[in-house]
C-alpha cells in the first residue's frame, strides 16, 4: 500500500475553517482521481500531528467525508476511500465545476450532490468545542480515565433526560437511559434485551442500515407498506411481528410525519399483546420548519411499550458518535440482567465534553442557528422547484433535511437519476431504500437532500434539474 502524499497547505486567513480546508483537500483528491478507491488515508492522530491541528479538527473533517460517502471507516483498520461507480474530474477551488453536455450545447455546470445523509459543518462552533475540550483535559483527574458506568455517566444521562423532556416530551428518568457509540451498538444491546429470532416489522422503503443490522441478528423482518401517514397498522397486524421499528417524526426516506391518529393506532397494537414493543428512531426530530415540533411517540406511551433511540450525529456532527436509548422499566430490568456487564463504548472524556456542551446552553444556541440555516435552504429548494410542480409532486417537506419528488410523467427512477448524473448532479432514487422492489406501476420517486449544500449549490443544482426534468 503506497503512503498518501500530503500537500495540504492550511491557511488561517483563507476564510475557511481548518476543518473545511482538510475536508475540501481530501474530497478534491478523491474526485480528481489522485486518491483511488480503497486507498488508506492517514490516521486521524497522524494527520493532526503532521498538520499541527487538534485531533477534533481532523475527526470533524473525516466525519464529514464519511457522512457524504467519500470515505469509509473500517473498525480497527482506519479510513479508506469509498468505491465509487463514477468519479468526476473537477476543477480545483471552492466552486469546482464539471463540463458536461446538456441538450445540444456544452454547458459548464457546478457539481452538486443532493445527499440526504450529509449535514452542514461550516457553522459548527469549533472554538467552543475546543475550549471545552481543553478545560476538560486540564481539569481531568484519574476517575475520568476509568471505564465508568456501563449505561454512561450519570451526569450526562441527567442532562440528556432534561433535554429530551423539554424538546421531545420524552417521559423518563436518567436510570432508563443507556448511552452508546452510535445506534448500531444500541441495536446490538436491544437484540440481547428483546431476545433472539423475534420478528421486527419495518416499513418499505426504510432505513436500510437498520434492516441489515436486524437481519444480522437472524431476526425475521416482515415488511409493512406505508401510506401518507406512515406504517399501516392494518398490514402490521397481519405480520405476526413482536416489535415494529418506526420513525414517526420524519420517516426515512419517505419524509412522512406521522399524525397523532396513526401513533395511537401503533400504541394500541403494541398494548394488545404481551412483549410487544415499538422501536422509535427519532434521528432528525430537531429540524422542523413549520408549526411546533411534534412530540415523540414515547411521550404518548402510557404502557411502557416504546423503546426510544436518538443520536447527536445529525444535530451536532457525524464524528460525535454518541447515541442514547430510553428503555421502558421492564426492559431496563432485563438490560441489567443480560447486558449490565458490558462496558460503556463512549469515553468519559467525550461524555464530559458533550455534557458541558449541552448543559451550558451551547447546544441549544447551535441548534437554533442550524434550524435557521436549514430552513433557509429548505425554502430556497422548494421555491426553486416550483417550475417542476407540473412534472413532480413534492412531499416530505417542512421537516428533516431532504424532500421527495414523485414523477407525474411515467418516467423511471433509473432514467431520472442517470439524466441528472450526466449533467453533473447526483440525486437518490427511492429504489435504493427499498428492501423489496416496488410495483412496476408505482411512480418514480427521487430524494433530494440539502443539508450540506450551500445556497449557491442548491440554486445551480435546481437550475440543472429544471432543464433536464421539466
Amino acid at each position: 500500500m503506497k503512503e498518501l502524499p500530503i500537500h495540504i497547505q492550511l491557511d488561517p486567513d483563507s476564510g475557511l475553517t481548518l476543518y473545511e480546508q482538510i475536508y475540501e483537500y481530501i474530497r478534491n483528491e478523491i474526485r480528481t482521481g489522485n486518491l483511488l478507491r480503497n486507498e488508506k488515508l492517514p490516521s486521524a492522530r497522524f494527520l493532526s500531528e503532521y498538520l499541527q491541528v487538534s485531533r477534533t479538527t481532523v475527526d470533524m473533517a473525516y466525519g464529514q467525508l464519511v457522512a457524504e460517502g467519500y470515505v469509509e471507516s473500517q473498525p480497527r483498520r482506519g479510513y479508506f476511500v469509498s468505491a465509487f461507480e463514477e468519479l468526476y474530474a473537477l476543477e480545483q477551488g471552492r466552486q469546482e465545476t464539471v463540463t458536461e453536455s446538456v441538450n445540444e450545447n456544452d454547458t459548464s455546470v457546478t457539481y452538486c450532490d443532493f445527499s440526504p445523509n450529509a449535514i452542514d459543518m461550516r457553522f459548527f462552533p469549533y472554538a467552543t468545542w475546543k475550549k471545552i475540550t481543553k478545560n476538560t483535559l486540564v481539569d481531568a483527574n484519574s476517575h475520568m480515565f476509568s471505564l465508568g458506568e456501563p449505561q454512561g455517566d450519570a451526569s450526562l444521562r441527567e442532562t440528556i433526560c432534561r433535554y429530551l423532556h423539554g424538546s421531545r416530551g420524552v417521559n423518563c428518568t436518567p436510570e432508563q437511559i443507556v448511552i452508546g457509540a452510535g445506534n448500531d451498538y444500541l441495536l446490538v444491546l436491544l437484540e440481547k434485551i428483546l431476545g433472539r429470532h423475534i420478528p421486527v416489522a419495518m416499513e418499505n422503503p426504510t432505513y436500510v442500515r437498520a434492516y441489515r443490522i436486524f437481519r444480522s441478528f437472524a431476526y425475521p423482518v416482515p415488511l409493512v407498506p406505508a401510506d401518507e401517514n406512515g406504517m399501516r397498522v392494518d398490514c402490521l397486524r397481519k405480520t405476526g411481528a413482536q416489535a415494529a421499528y418506526v420513525m414517526p417524526a420524519h420517516q426515512y426516506p419517505l419524509g412522512v410525519s406521522m399524525p397523532i391518529g396513526r401513533r395511537m393506532e401503533l400504541l394500541k397494537w403494541a398494548s394488545e399483546a404481551p412483549e410487544r414493543y415499538l422501536i422509535e428512531d427519532d434521528y432528525d426530530s430537531e429540524f422542523r420548519y413549520k408549526g411546533k415540533p411534534l412530540p415523540s411517540l414515547q411521550a404518548s406511551d402510557a404502557d411502557g411499550r416504546v423503546v426510544y433511540i436518538g443520536t447527536f450525529s445529525k444535530a451536532i456532527a457525524p464524528a460525535i458518535r454518541i447515541s442514547y436509548m430510553v428503555l421502558p422499566y421492564p426492559l431496563l430490568k432485563r438490560y441489567r440482567e443480560r447486558c449490565g456487564f458490558y462496558s460503556s463504548t463512549v469515553s468519559r472524556i467525550d461524555q464530559t465534553i458533550l455534557n458541558e456542551f449541552i448543559r451550558d446552553g451551547y447546544f441549544e444556541r447551535y441548534l437554533n442557528k442550524m434550524r435557521k440555516r436549514y430552513r433557509e435552504k429548505h425554502d430556497l429548494l422548494l421555491n426553486g422547484l416550483k417550475p417542476l410542480e407540473q412534472a413532480f409532486l413534492i412531499s416530505g417537506s417542512n421537516a428533516g433535511l431532504h424532500i421527495v419528488l414523485m414523477d407525474r410523467k411515467g418516467r423511471s427512477e433509473d432514467a431520472l437519476a442517470q439524466a441528472a448524473m450526466d449533467a453533473g448532479v447526483k440525486v437518490y432514487p427511492m429504489q435504493d431504500y427499498r428492501i423489496e422492489k416496488a410495483d412496476s406501476e408505482e411512480p418514480a420517486r427521487m430524494i433530494l437532500g440539502y443539508g450540506a449544500l450551500t445556497p449557491d449549490e442548491i440554486v445551480r443544482g435546481v437550475e440543472i434539474l429544471k432543464r433536464i426534468w421539466a
